[in-house]
């Protein structure tokens, strides 16, 4: 298998403040983690700059208008009241983030890798088409989707997101848009408050997982087995978009699930057996949330290892 990495050092330069949970510590960790010998063999490559063309393919003009006129020459600047705030170079993370998952879209689809891991931040699965929310700026998951089905003629694309956070701003993209799917599996009650069952989209192609706090592996596992992973195969997706957090981990300060580090390859794993079967195999991962230093790291070790390796689901 040949794993790619997207990443851009701009996006260390988005500084949400001291004692901020998204902090450009998040990625040294990631970062630290990927670059053990164990994983000498994925692929390097520059996140480029995304374009605003891509980014208008999930947000409204007025909003990303906005956005780029709010950008500051020093300090913060908070966008939805406090949580999501933006620092002098926090445009340059958020443009290399989007041009980081659409250059992985290209990637797999040209066969140039068998999968893409994008190592960047902010994470943008709460960002909304016409709002930041919830620490994200731009919806990089479902800009890479949309630009999947307008550049590259798809036909269905879906997006996976098992951070611990539902992705409503991902969900609010594609409601009404069948050739999306997107599933999520999070813990609720919890941050942002969406993600019922009952939320469906406007075609059945919103499936939400809910799981309650102090869910375990087994229980997690069970869920994602009966209801995610069936909803996912019965899609038939062209292409396979993982919003992977690491929040759910039992070490994150901010949810109560109590997953370990071999969910997170587990739940890859399955992923990708999907993919293999469905859609040759074409996977981009894009890193959402992971809180404590430990959890990102094993989640995010676990999560690549299973990139790396191969297809095999284990059941």
């Amino acid at each position: 298998m040949t794993t790619w990495v997207m990443h851009h050092p701009a996006c260390f330069g988005h500084e949400p403040g001291p004692g901020h949970p998204e902090s450009p510590q998040r990625l040294h960790v990631v970062m630290e983690t990927l670059r053990q010998p164990e994983f000498a063999q994925l692929a390097w490559r520059e996140a480029p700059l995304g374009t605003r063309e891509q980014v208008l393919l999930v947000h409204d003009a007025d909003f990303v208008d906005a956005i780029a006129a709010a950008r500051p020459l020093h300090g913060l600047v908070a966008l939805d009241g406090g949580d999501t705030l933006i620092s002098p170079g926090s445009w340059e993370a958020v443009m290399r983030c989007v041009g980081a998952a659409c250059a992985g879209v290209d990637a797999v689809l040209a066969g140039e890798a068998d999968n893409v891991f994008c190592a960047t931040r902010p994470c943008g699965h709460h960002a909304e088409p016409d709002r930041a929310m919830g620490f994200c700026v731009f919806n990089q998951a479902a800009i890479a989707a949309v630009h999947a089905l307008d550049t590259h003629g798809l036909q269905r694309v879906a997006v996976i997101d098992f951070d611990v956070h539902h992705g409503n701003g991902t969900q609010a993209a594609f409601f009404d848009r069948p050739a999306l799917f997107y599933g999520s599996s999070h813990q609720s009650p919890l941050y942002p408050g969406t993600g019922a069952a009952h939320e469906t989209g406007a075609s059945g192609n919103i499936v939400n997982l809910p799981l309650p706090p102090g869910c375990d592996s087994a229980l997690f596992r069970a869920q994602v087995a009966s209801v995610l992973l069936p909803a996912l195969r019965s899609f038939a997706p062209e292409l396979i978009i993982v919003s992977a957090g690491f929040d759910a981990h039992r070490l994150d300060p901010l949810a109560s699930m109590r997953l370990e580090d071999d969910d997170f390859a587990w739940i890859t794993r399955e992923i990708m057996a999907i993919a293999v079967d469905l859609c040759q195999g074409r996977l981009v991962s894009i890193l959402e949330g992971g809180y404590s230093a430990d959890g990102l790291a094993g989640g995010c070790a676990a999560h690549l290892r299973a990139l790396m390796a191969g297809d095999a689901g284990d059941g």
